[in-house]
């Protein structure tokens, strides 16, 4: 990457230092100031709020923009059930430790109130305002049953009482009745009643989303009789609206005087427990089986549910008023990837025919290209399937000897599995490691780790203390020349669904030294190595933080001699703390910075004699940005490193990552020209980040051409082949 400017200002919103009254003593390093890091969690909603963005962003066709903002709600939910009930216990038992950004637990809770509470009225804004009336405009119409014709809410109701009535039970709530275990993210209904003495009662009934769609299609028939075949439209209700329009079936006898739904939410951040397991297997079982009863940590109630009801269910759950939300819009929207599979592809994004190299086209010859010549997959602009085909290969060539494997998050119905059994079933030696502890994937995980034992494959469960997160394949086979190994390795799961919505980057090689050292890392997993340092891979937890600061302080010193220092970085999460130092110090030392980080960032950039020569620009679009790419000009012999790693102190510390070095030189600079700088120059879909921890969109300069990197690269797939 050839270097710019030896100055570069950073852009956007200065920081004033001097704003800030912590109240603490000023710390002996400058650099540990609390005010120079943006907290982890408030970075985490922030990104929630361009994924937002991006349900009301019109480029995006209406049923991708409706995706978006199922995303939303289901990674909102997921921050709740995992870092919100994380804060909750620090506040209760006490925090071991306090984050860079110095806040409590306490602090931490209430400023995400107060980024979240307007993210909840942009739900019901974008819903009620924009999409709803767009979906209505295409065809696509959810009715509320008021609004109904009688003869099609009849329809409905008959509908109702022959097929929703029997899985319902209804819940007494008064002194005589215990309060209901609510299982998390259900949906209920809190019916207010009043008997015929004139006496109030109270039930609760959940709504069987588990049994039924949450929008329930009403026959284009029994809207218009004289509906057609061909006809496009289609019509819903909401079935929680449906079985409140028919309470009275449920109760006989009482007045219905209100129904309000509500949703809770639990702690899901599970704890292994192996004192009283069997193996690691059992315990993540019993573990996943504790989560249906973890804590509660959020209560979600329409806003029209009355306060001393609201009070009262609050009080219940023991969950104090700062974690009860209302809300003015439908509850769970993780419930509206429904609409998203509706079979309507002119409302979704256009598909494509992800690209295969030339030099890979021959499934045959796979093996013996990539004795010869490494090779790099940008998924889904390149086919996962060329993957799948590898194995596929690997599973039937006489001369493969041996396949391992990480397994992470593996698709319900996974080819990949698939090659695995088979090349069991033809005598080769096959070791899997299935990560058992993958967050919400555990159960899933759990049946393909023994459906692969039952086929004969030498199963690891992952370790116990850390988390393996790496993502590795390696073949062995005979050569004439003697035995080759050929590895793949990947920021990307080994999972063809994700292949195909998320941005990853997979290698393939045969360097004897990268391929030695997966193998040693294969034996320090499943055996008892203790290999901690290796030829050419860089390994968390043992090195990769000590590995990642050398090479920053190398470019300071390589900046300090020709002043040309640059690093360019494109990952998901930048947090810890010791490598945000590394970086500022960087800066200080006049080393240009580029970061294209997706998620989370700690890093203030623009903080004058701090971060000025750091810019942060977030890309958020149609496929999820997945890859990680580590740029060092190095004096001008760059260094492109690849792999599973992001800069947090969990990849550092608690899993095991990998990071390895492109050695193909004119794969690394397609890596670095068709990748790395694409995402750098996009300004349709990336926002910079300022000093104060907003983002805004990145501005097109005068004479600047409009760049879509996710675009460029779906119309450009195959450039970094030699194909385009």
């Amino acid at each position: 990457m050839a270097p710019k400017d030896k100055k570069q200002k950073g852009e956007g919103k200065k920081i004033d230092l001097k704003r800030f009254d912590l109240k603490r003593e000023a710390p002996e390093d400058p650099l540990d100031d609390a005010r120079l890091y943006i907290n982890r969690e408030i970075a985490w909603v922030r990104f929630n709020k361009r994924i937002l963005e991006e349900a009301q962003d019109k480029y995006h066709p209406l049923l991708e923009r409706v995706k978006f903002l199922a995303i939303c709600g289901s990674n909102l939910d997921e921050f709740f059930m995992v870092r919100v009930s994380g804060l909750r216990r620090q506040l209760l038992k006490g925090a071991l430790e306090a984050p860079p950004d110095g806040l409590t637990p306490l602090e931490q809770i209430m400023d995400l109130n107060k980024e979240i509470q307007p993210m909840i009225e942009a739900y019901a804004k974008i819903w009620y305002d924009d999409l709803l009336p767009a979906l209505a405009e295409e065809g696509v119409s959810i009715h509320e049953m008021k609004d109904l014709a009688p003869s099609v809410k009849e329809y409905l109701r008959g509908y109702f009482e022959s097929t929703i009535y029997p899985a319902l039970t209804p819940l007494a709530l008064d002194l005589t009745h215990p309060f209901p275990f609510i299982s998390g993210l259900s949906l209920n209904l809190a019916v207010s009643l009043r008997n015929k003495s004139g006496v109030q009662k109270l039930a609760r009934i959940k709504v069987p989303t588990g049994l039924f769609h949450r929008f329930i299609q009403i026959p284009n028939e029994v809207i218009d009789e004289k509906s057609r075949d061909g006809d496009k439209s289609m019509h819903f209700v909401l079935v929680e609206d449906l079985m409140e329009a028919n309470l009275d079936l449920l109760f006989p006898g009482m007045d219905v005087l209100g129904c309000f739904p509500f949703r809770i939410t639990r702690d899901a951040d599970i704890e292994i427990e192996l004192d009283e397991a069997e193996d690691l297997l059992t315990a993540v079982e019993d573990s996943v089986e504790a989560r249906r009863i973890g804590a509660p940590c959020r209560l979600e109630v329409e806003k029209q549910m009355p306060d001393s009801l609201r009070d009262m269910f609050a009080t219940k759950l023991g969950l104090p008023h700062y974690l009860v939300f209302e809300k003015e819009c439908p509850l769970g929207f993780v419930d509206f990837w429904q609409l998203v599979s509706l079979n309507r592809p002119d409302l979704k994004d256009i598909p494509f025919l992800p690209h295969v190299p030339s030099s890979l086209a021959d499934e045959s010859k796979m093996l013996s290209v990539i004795e010869h010549r490494d090779q790099v997959l940008y998924h889904p602009y390149d086919s996962f399937n060329i993957v799948v085909n590898l194995l596929r290969q690997a599973a039937h060539d006489p001369d493969v000897l041996a396949i391992k494997i990480t397994l992470y998050r593996v698709d319900q119905r996974s080819p990949v599995i698939d090659a695995l059994m088979e090349a069991r079933q033809n005598n080769k030696a096959v070791a899997a490691l299935v990560e058992l502890k993958a967050r919400f994937d555990e159960e899933n995980n759990i049946i393909w780790a023994r459906a692969l034992e039952e086929a004969g494959v030498h199963v690891v469960y992952g370790l116990v203390d850390l988390k393996v997160h790496a993502k590795l394949c390696l073949i062995v086979k005979r050569a004439k020349h003697g035995i080759v190994r050929i590895a793949h390795l990947s920021s990307g799961n080994y999972n063809s669904s994700t292949a195909r919505t998320y941005g990853d980057i997979g290698y393939l090689t045969a360097d004897p030294e990268i391929t030695a050292d997966v193998q040693d890392l294969f034996n320090a997993l499943t055996g008892y190595s203790q290999k901690e340092d290796y030829r050419k891979l860089i390994v968390a937890p043992h090195s990769m933080r000590r590995e990642m600061l050398m090479r920053i302080e190398r470019e300071i010193e390589r900046h300090k001699d020709k002043k040309d220092g640059h690093i360019a970085w494109k990952l998901n999460a930048l947090v810890d703390k010791e490598i945000i130092k590394a970086l500022y110090r960087a800066s200080q030392a006049g080393v240009r910075i580029d970061l294209n980080v997706r998620g989370l960032c700690c890093l203030r950039p623009g903080i004058p004699g701090v971060s000025d020569n750091i810019q942060v620009r977030s890309i958020v679009g149609r496929f999820l940005e997945h890859a990680r790419i580590y740029y060092f000009y190095n004096g001008g012999k760059e260094e492109v490193l690849l792999g599973s790693s992001d800069m947090m102190p969990r990849n550092l510390n608690r899993r095991v990552e990998d990071l390895f070095p492109v050695m193909d030189e004119k794969i690394k600079q397609s890596i670095v020209k068709n990748m790395l700088e694409v995402h750098l120059a996009d300004n349709v879909k990336a926002r910079q980040l300022l000093a104060d921890g907003t983002y805004v969109p990145v501005k097109v300069k005068d004479g600047e051409k409009k760049m879509n990197s996710q675009l460029w690269l779906i119309k450009h797939r195959g450039k970094w082949h030699g194909d385009g």
